[in-house]
């Protein structure tokens, strides 16, 4: 039956069902994290009782089966209610779009750059195959993606200290508010952060630009005097961009996960922070939300690349 359907329509379907699967699975890993949540949340000066046991088990609806109490959050979900934050007593909607601003901007500026310089690297690269410039930058871009970012942002915190110790590294300036503040504290984040995808994504870009320029129809136009660069932009990149969008994609949804880390290391106040905080308070319904908008987020990603590929080859959709 989903053979008659269109691709799209295919691709939805996947989406529905992997989303799915993902929700269940945020809801049960949350319940197995170790520890008495209850006791947590009633805190080290409150006395705990039985009764305050109950009372806030039936709040939160930890006294139903647990099949019940996903179809209850699942319902709430659908309709855009994750429920309240236990500690601040807020819409945890509100507290995720609260902080999760700084992560977009981390996340959108380190694809920019990663994946920016990463076409013009490997091209240059795959023109200059065996001469001792392309050796050099392949040996960076190797290094690049054995490097951890938590490391290289430590390292490049210690760095520009002693340097320029008139400059902040630390902390978050709206856009808005300071665009230069902003830019400054987000520079070295975002290097630590797409250091790795650039290294990788280079070194992908020109493995396809070797191959593309092997081919046949590539020869041919040489042969028919066709320039150089034209050759390599224009013909053969384009062959070439099929893979990268794949693996910019599924590299969008892991630095959505890196960011967690990176923010730590240069307190950003965003989703991770936010997530690694809701962990410790065992807050469940701001951990289950934070982790399902993150996922979502990275499927829905995945899934704007299976539709862009349809433009930039249009084999893919048949």
């Amino acid at each position: 039956m989903r053979a008659t359907l269109g691709p799209i329509t295919n691709r939805l379907i996947d989406l529905a069902v992997v989303l799915l699967g993902v929700s269940i699975i945020v809801f049960l890993m949350i319940r197995l994290i170790p520890g008495d949540a209850i006791a947590i949340m009633l805190g080290a000066n409150t006395e705990i009782t039985p009764g305050r046991i109950a009372e806030l088990e039936a709040r939160l609806g930890l006294d139903q089966p647990i099949y019940i109490q996903y179809f209850n959050w699942i319902a709430g979900a659908v309709q855009g209610d994750f429920g309240t934050s236990i500690w601040t007593g807020r819409p945890v909607m509100a507290e995720i779009s609260a902080n999760i601003w700084p992560t977009l901007e981390l996340t959108f500026l380190s694809v920019l750059v990663g994946a920016g310089l990463s076409i013009p690297i490997g091209c240059f690269m795959a023109e200059a195959r065996g001469k001792n410039s392309e050796v050099a930058v392949r040996v960076v871009a190797i290094a690049g993606l054995t490097i951890p970012s938590f490391w290289l942002g430590i390292v490049s915190i210690f760095a520009v200290s002693k340097l320029l110790p008139g400059v902040s590294t630390l902390g978050y300036v709206p856009f808005s508010e300071d665009p230069l503040g902003n830019l400054q504290r987000m520079a070295l984040p975002v290097l630590a952060l797409s250091l790795p995808m650039l290294a990788n994504l280079s070194r992908l870009v020109r493995s396809a630009m070797l191959d593309a320029l092997g081919q046949d129809y590539i020869r041919t136009a040489r042969a028919k005097g066709v320039p150089r660069r034209n050759l390599v932009y224009k013909h053969a990149l384009r062959n070439a961009l099929i893979p990268f969008v794949t693996s910019v994609g599924v590299a969008t949804g892991y630095l959505l996960g890196g960011a967690i880390v990176v923010e730590q290391v240069f307190a950003i106040p965003g989703l991770g922070r936010l997530v690694l905080g809701a962990i410790a308070e065992r807050n469940y319904p701001l951990v289950q939300a934070s982790i399902l908008v993150m996922t979502t987020s990275f499927v829905m990603v995945n899934f704007l690349v299976d539709i862009l590929y349809a433009f930039i080859d249009p084999r893919v959709s048949q």
